[in-house]
């Protein structure tokens, strides 16, 4: 349920985002271990985490000006998740 409301959240903010299924990426499952989480959703911007359904990061994040371009959602990504 957190998984969903994150991407509500997201999607209202229109903010494009990775979704990678912890149950079918052992590697990710790894990659979450090592932030020191252990629950989901798990949402990684640059250098900063958090875990869990956080709808004020969220908009945090979509009033901060943009640093970098973001990353198209409609191909797979070259980072560590996928």
């Amino acid at each position: 349920m957190q998984c969903d409301l994150t991407k509500r959240v997201l999607d209202d903010a229109g903010l494009p985002y990775i979704v990678v299924d912890l149950a079918t990426n052992p590697h990710a499952v790894d990659a979450v271990k090592q932030l020191g989480y252990a629950s989901a959703p798990v949402v990684v911007v640059g250098a900063a985490s958090w875990s869990g359904f956080r709808p004020d990061r969220i908009k945090a994040l979509a009033k901060a000006p943009a640093t970098v371009p973001a990353a198209s959602t409609d191909e797979p990504g070259d980072d560590s998740w996928e």
